[in-house]
């Protein structure tokens, strides 16, 4: 009888404890987000898609040389006629005399991206060419919707392959979470 009274007491101690947590918290603000409308910014230092601005890119290669997955490939412009070099370096020039982009295209394959940010940190440019973007919602119908591919001209999230015909076009399903993603 006597263990039967403190195995009572101490299920209805220990339902008091819990309860006492509960009533705790019941007091608290809520902190559920209901995702499909309100979405959560992530924080700046999280690494969410790549995204790419081929205005700022310089054509120097070091994000692919960089990248241990193989997953970046660009082609370099066409040379341009000598009257546009500029004369100290050789590098072409927009009329203002700044150096232009030299980028035909550049191409991300996130299938195989293990978004470890060594492209990033990489380019050497001022503004950065490449930066992890704060979006973390890409849906891919396709493997080969994975293959993005960007051209001077082109907005910050490129274009993707279309699997019926394997031409390139607007990425016209997907949302972001921002405009502009946060530069660095």
């Amino acid at each position: 009888m006597k263990n039967y009274i403190l195995f009572v007491s101490e299920a209805f101690w220990n339902t008091l404890k819990g309860l006492w947590v509960t009533l705790k918290v019941l007091f608290l603000p809520a902190i559920t987000v209901q995702y499909p409308t309100e979405k959560l910014v992530p924080y700046p230092r999280f690494r969410g898609m790549l995204a790419y601005d081929a205005e700022a890119c310089i054509a120097c290669g070091m994000c692919v040389r960089a990248c241990p997955s193989k997953c970046i490939a660009l082609a370099k412009a066409m040379p341009v006629p000598q009257q546009e070099l500029c004369s100290s370096s050789g590098q072409p020039v927009s009329p203002e005399g700044k150096r232009v982009p030299k980028i035909e295209w550049y191409t991300i394959d996130y299938g195989r991206c293990n978004f470890c940010g060594l492209c990033e940190e990489a380019c050497p440019t001022k503004t950065k060419a490449l930066w992890h973007s704060l979006d973390f919602e890409a849906v891919f119908s396709t493997r080969e919707e994975m293959t993005r591919r960007w051209k001077r001209g082109d907005d910050l999230w490129g274009t993707a392959r279309r699997s019926a015909d394997g031409q390139f076009s607007a990425v016209a399903d997907q949302i972001h979470i921002q405009d502009v993603p946060v530069r660095k």
